[in-house]
């Protein structure tokens, strides 16, 4: 697989911990999301939480930091009921409604102790071979990416070198350079992490900034000198969950557990997780 430099026998490589960013309210899916958090919506009867959190666990990721918002307590209660003694911390983004995913990746600094991290969008449903790739690579800061998407307004499009290092990742990059869609999946060094939480506190005291993509400081740090490298992952399964049709498509890609059974649930109609 391009880009995907395997480091299967450097076991300190892999990082600890997952940041996941939960916080969003999910607007474009409603009503499914009228009482019930994004990420708690099922594909192939199972939460698209639960089997992010399964996912990590296979690939030896043990510690967990989780920023919630809108309907918190609904995902705080599911996991600690889903997985007992998950190390796990909760973080809520108290500004949900009027910030983005930087704001929330910002406050996660303070449950991560200086580590590197894997950092996960809360409503990509995916393979786990992704993670298991995105950990054995040899990058330090790595961003995958789907070269085999149609890349319109919404996809944060990524232009490369040919070392594959990355050049420009946003919505606004311009598709007809772009590898491709970042998916949402990345992983950060203990280095950058420190540079990367100062840029997005130093973003977010700025007037016109709470609406920032995490994107918006990894494009600032590569202006500084740090390097994120492409990961390419096209044609292992995923999807990230932004509207019904997204939904629908999840559902068709993924039509059971990935390698293990997940924990038995009673779907109510609809397919929503209530625990």
């Amino acid at each position: 697989m391009r880009g995907a430099i395997l480091n299967m026998e450097n076991p300190t490589n892999i990082p600890s911990k997952a940041v996941i960013l939960a916080a969003g309210i999910g607007s474009r899916i409603r009503p499914l999301t009228d009482d019930c958090p994004k990420c708690l919506l099922s594909v192939a009867g199972i939460p698209i939480l639960e089997r992010m959190i399964r996912n990590c666990q296979r690939c030896g990721i043990t510690e967990f930091v989780v920023v919630l918002g809108y309907l918190h307590e609904r995902v705080r209660r599911f996991v600690n009921d889903t997985f007992p003694g998950l190390r796990v911390s909760f973080i809520i983004n108290e500004k949900y409604a009027e910030t983005n995913t930087g704001y929330s990746l910002m406050l996660a600094e303070q449950n991560l102790g200086g580590t590197g991290f894997v950092k996960f969008d809360a409503d990509v449903v995916f393979d786990s071979e992704i993670l298991r790739h995105l950990i054995d690579s040899d990058f330090q800061n790595a961003l995958c990416i789907d070269r085999d998407i149609q890349l319109d307004q919404e996809e944060v499009k990524v232009i490369v070198d040919d070392r594959l290092r990355i050049l420009q990742a946003s919505k606004s990059a311009d598709p007809k350079r772009a590898m491709g869609e970042s998916i949402g999946i990345e992983k950060i060094s203990a280095e950058t992490a420190k540079h990367l939480f100062t840029e997005l506190t130093q973003m977010m005291t700025r007037r016109g900034h709470l609406q920032d993509y995490y994107e918006a400081a990894y494009e600032q740090l590569m202006a500084q000198g740090t390097s994120f490298h492409a990961l390419d992952i096209t044609g292992l399964n995923w999807t990230e969950i932004d509207t019904h049709d997204d939904l629908a498509a999840a559902r068709q890609m993924f039509t059971g557990p990935d390698q293990e059974t997940p924990t038995e649930v009673s779907m109510p109609v609809g397919g929503v997780i209530d625990r």
